[in-house]
């Protein structure tokens, strides 16, 4: 399928999404909404094991949600629409990648907090942030959730009601990324994770992802449901079979998804 606000590419067993919307790859209904349908086709593709979501070029990844599309009648499905893309990025069973190789704001820094994994350049114009207290209005697409959850409240409030601005240094400081990398490697550093992650066994990895994912919104009994469902599904798999076989020939396992 051809998007006209994204470049989908698919290298082995990694699909990479790169937000190409210019100047600075802004959110209106359709770019929303293409990010959804390209995040179906990957999960859908078998051959795909992990994905990363970029943006084109070194100055942004995705400035959020396009201001002057305000007015747009489509707006008033914004704030669903928005929602509707991330939970589907948080809950994919396929690890999901943020390479974020400029800076990250309101809706492009909701975006990264939807992914698995966060790498970002050090750079001096990249940085994270929540802007919409400064225009009256609120993150709306899962900021005032995700940001909580993985910083606690008090620098979540700092970022979310001060307008604060974070660099690289100070994100991975506070735990927000997996790792810094140097300008012009962003893009390459995640690829690295991605390979690594594709070479773990696919249905371990959607029961890690869900016991995590799904378990953070429950208590702990109906977290320890989803895990006891996860091993029972892992357990009797091929894969599970070729794991312990592999350790005992001291080889590398090759996992098929099954």
């Amino acid at each position: 399928m051809a998007y006209d606000t994204l470049i989908l590419e698919k290298e082995g067993a990694v699909g990479i999404i790169t937000l190409n919307r210019p100047p600075v790859h802004s959110f209106n209904y359709p770019a929303i909404t293409n990010l959804g349908l390209a995040m179906d086709e990957l999960i859908k593709d078998k051959a795909i094991r992990t994905i990363i979501i970029t943006g084109a070029g070194d100055k942004a990844f995705s400035a959020g949600f396009d201001i002057s599309s305000f007015t747009d009648p489509m707006n008033a499905w914004m704030p669903r629409a928005g929602h509707n893309t991330y939970n589907k990025i948080e809950k994919s069973p396929k690890p999901v990648i943020a390479a974020i190789n400029g800076y990250a704001l309101g809706g492009g820094f909701e975006l990264t907090l939807a992914c698995h994994f966060r790498v970002m350049v050090d750079a001096e114009k990249a940085v994270l942030g929540l802007p919409e207290i400064t225009l009256g209005i609120i993150p709306g697409w899962g900021g005032t959730q995700r940001l909580p959850r993985l910083l606690g409240r008090t620098k979540a409030l700092e970022i979310a009601l001060l307008g604060r601005r974070i660099n690289a240094r100070e994100a991975y400081e506070w735990g927000l990324l997996n790792k810094v990398s140097k300008p012009g490697e962003v893009l390459k550093d995640a690829k690295e994770i991605a390979a690594n992650l594709s070479k773990r066994a696919p249905l371990a990895l959607k029961s890690i992802l869900n016991g995590v994912v799904l378990g953070q919104d429950t208590n702990m009994a109906a977290g320890i449901e989803i895990e006891l469902e996860g091993s029972a599904t892992v357990s009797s798999s091929k894969d599970a079979l070729e794991g312990m076989t592999a350790f005992m020939e001291k080889r590398e396992a090759k996992f098929i998804g099954e």
